[in-house]
């Protein structure tokens, strides 16, 4: 394919006009959406209003005026659209991290205490800080609790009778590939067990279905696909089932905070949870973050979940095609499925030199991230990349590979963020 049969593709593209919804840098291709989306036009005139006007001029009164006590829930809603859940089940607070500690205890709660389910299943390539907070979680409770990790294509045949929850990354952030969500949900409750499902780089990009897969607890982050900003607020998903009408304390989630409690404004010296997602809730939100969050997600809404991920498809597979037409012989390989269907929105290749081949891409006004040991990955986000920009980010990583440019000494110094 050519530039120009690409500069076509993108004038007749429905989704096109969304680019311009979005305040990218002239001559960068960015291709770095699923580590950090980027910045809605929209979002700007929002958050000068909540500042000048909701805090400036409304101060106190904004909570009631300005309607922020229902931001975490309005969002969540918003949020419950694109990964198949209802309005009710989803609530947007505190990071994916804090997120996950919550629906793992809850989780293992819900397991009979004195049963032998004491096993956590993951994926051994799962995103750390998962990992990290199971691990954190299994030390505070010095229950016998146990992480069991086990290669992305085992994880079914691993969940036996002792399995209490399986957890895992719908899209590995690593590689791109994506879990059968609903048979690997299938195969956990044939054992008993609950399921987590971290939808970090899935929300905004691939379509999800958890109440059609019959999922459990989910969580996911705001600021990649979801174009919230950096540091943007993490949601949370608890099924109606798990969301017990009683006080029952297995029901409730170990970070007991105010806003979690059944009326927050009694100021109750006692904690009763509430009845509803709200007690997935702990402090007081990020009204600033939230509505910037909130533009995001309205982004992502207005084009539709279905279009994006077709362009998304299309996108990747143009440049699978690309690559590996004028890259053949430079040592480069996909580690990302080549099917499309069991993949995210992103591309993964893995080259001996990856750091620094992506330093020269970046150099060169193509920005993707790379991922130790030797990842180049490249995050394709439909609202705003195009079809010519994989064929220049192509081109460029042509450019690097046949030209050595890697080789350069400014670009194999790491930073500190990678």
């Amino acid at each position: 394919m050519t530039r120009d049969e690409c500069v076509a593709l993108d004038a007749s593209d429905p989704l096109a006009v969304h680019r311009h919804a979005f305040a990218l840098p002239p001559n960068t291709v960015y291709l770095d959406g699923n580590s950090l989306g980027a910045l809605p036009r929209a979002t700007a005139a929002r958050i000068r209003t909540v500042v000048e006007d909701e805090w400036g001029q409304g101060l106190i009164g904004s909570w009631n005026n300005a309607q922020w006590i229902d931001l975490p829930r309005r969002v969540g809603a918003k949020i419950s659209r694109l990964i198949g859940a209802e309005p009710r089940e989803v609530l947007c607070a505190d990071s994916t991290s804090v997120n996950l500690f919550k629906v793992l205890a809850t989780a293992l709660r819900l397991q009979p205490a004195s049963g032998e389910r004491k096993v956590i299943v993951s994926e051994r390539s799962n995103f750390p800080t998962d990992l990290y907070i199971a691990q954190g979680l299994i030390d505070v409770l010095a229950q016998s609790h146990r992480l069991k990790l086990v290669e992305f294509d085992d994880v079914a045949g691993a969940i036996d009778q002792h399995t209490a929850v399986v957890m895992l990354t719908h899209v590995n952030f690593r590689t791109g590939a994506m879990h059968d969500m609903q048979s690997l949900t299938r195969r956990a409750h044939e054992a008993g067990t609950l399921t987590i499902w971290d939808l970090s780089h899935s929300a905004g990009a691939v379509p999800v279905a958890l109440n059609t897969a019959g999922a459990d607890f989910a969580i996911g982050c705001g600021y990649k696909y979801l174009n919230g900003g950096p540091g943007a607020p993490a949601f949370v998903f608890a099924a109606s089932r798990h969301l017990n009408a009683t006080e029952d304390d297995v029901y409730a989630q170990p970070l007991a905070g105010w806003l979690g409690h059944r009326a927050p404004f009694e100021f109750d010296p006692n904690y009763r949870p509430a009845a509803s997602i709200d007690r997935y809730a702990v402090g007081t939100p990020s009204i600033v973050a939230l509505s910037a969050l909130e533009v995001g997600v309205d982004s992502v809404l207005g084009a539709g979940i279905d279009a994006l991920r077709a362009k998304s498809i299309a996108l990747t597979q143009l440049f699978i095609r690309l690559v590996e037409t004028l890259c053949s012989g430079q040592s480069l390989s996909l580690v990302s499925p080549r099917t499309a269907e069991r993949r995210g929105s992103q591309l993964c290749f893995a080259h001996r030199h990856a750091y620094a081949v992506m330093q020269a891409l970046i150099r060169r006004g193509v920005i993707g991230d790379y991922r130790a040991p030797d990842i180049l990955r490249f995050g394709f986000a439909p609202l705003y990349v195009g079809y010519t920009d994989a064929w220049d980010a192509a081109q460029a990583l042509h450019q690097v590979l046949a030209n050595e440019e890697w080789q350069r000494d400014e670009f194999r110094t790491q930073a500190a963020v990678t």
